[in-house]
């Protein structure tokens, strides 16, 4: 695949945009396609089979369209049920995934307690239990799935996501109490979250206001781009002094992912389109 190919990356919605977010900053001179599957989202509370096949036909589509030359699948759900499975389907492709940082929350964490918030597709997942199945001792995981959380977050881009009266929030409250332990340095107490879905970053406001500044909120677009590097290095990248090109592609409206994608990445709040995938 030629070096000036765009890289592709696709999420159930707006949450990978953190994601695309963390490629652009570490790949400046990068061109991406950035495909936000809204119109059949939310992923998280779907059965592995459907998130598996829209994976591939997103992946195909990606391949077909716009040539890609690489793949981040920035969804801790498509990454747990599909990405063993695109892998070998496409075994030319370099292909990157998500998944929550727990190992990095473990070791940061100073009172022994980690909180996870997830959706209920990754938390369950064999990916994930296995991913918790390996981690060191001694540090007490708490799990809680947050069902209906991305989905709102994805509806509130246009509104005042940190409304303290909307259910953004309400939901916030509501699964950060169901981790049923304190927040802050103390023994016992939750002093590292990691945001298990790509979404829960355009919520942290909410989030933190609830958990109190001293908790250290963990998400993985820093080291997913990282990661994209170095598969890349050295003959994969296209370095331009002007900067890359970001296509954004999208299964429902556009003005939700265009309104997304100027707060976030400073982009026209236009310049989404519409994709049949």
């Amino acid at each position: 695949m030629p070096a000036n190919a765009p890289i592709g990356v696709f999420d159930s919605g707006i949450g990978g945009l953190s994601i695309l977010r963390a490629l652009r900053a570490e790949l400046p001179g990068e061109d991406f396609v950035y495909l936000a599957d809204s119109g059949h989202a939310p992923y998280g509370e779907r059965g592995d089979a459907y998130v598996t096949a829209r994976s591939r036909a997103i992946v195909d589509a990606l391949r077909a369209r716009h040539g890609i030359k690489a793949l981040v699948v920035a969804c801790n759900t498509a990454t747990a049920a599909a990405i063993h499975l695109l892998r070998p389907a496409h075994p030319d492709l370099p292909i990157v995934g998500v998944e929550p940082a727990v190992k990095p929350a473990v070791a940061a964490t100073r009172s022994g307690h980690v909180g996870v918030i997830a959706t209920r597709g990754t938390a369950g997942s064999a990916k994930f239990q296995a991913l918790l199945a390996g981690l060191r001792g001694g540090v007490r995981v708490t799990v809680q799935p947050c069902d209906g959380l991305a989905y709102a977050i994805e509806r509130s881009v246009l509104q005042p996501a940190a409304d303290p009266g909307g259910e953004v929030a309400a939901l916030c409250r509501r699964y950060l109490g169901a981790l049923d332990a304190p927040f802050g340095n103390g023994p016992g107490a939750i002093d590292t979250l990691v945001l298990g879905c790509t979404h829960y970053i355009f919520a942290e406001p909410v989030l933190r206001a609830v958990a109190g500044a001293e908790v250290r909120m963990i998400e993985t677009g820093a080291p997913v781009a990282r990661q994209v590097r170095r598969l890349l290095s050295p003959g994969g990248l296209q370095p331009r002094a002007d900067g890359g090109r970001t296509t954004l592609l999208t299964t429902d409206d556009p003005a939700l992912l265009g309104a997304a994608a100027a707060g976030w990445l400073g982009l026209p709040a236009g310049s989404a389109r519409a994709a049949l995938f």
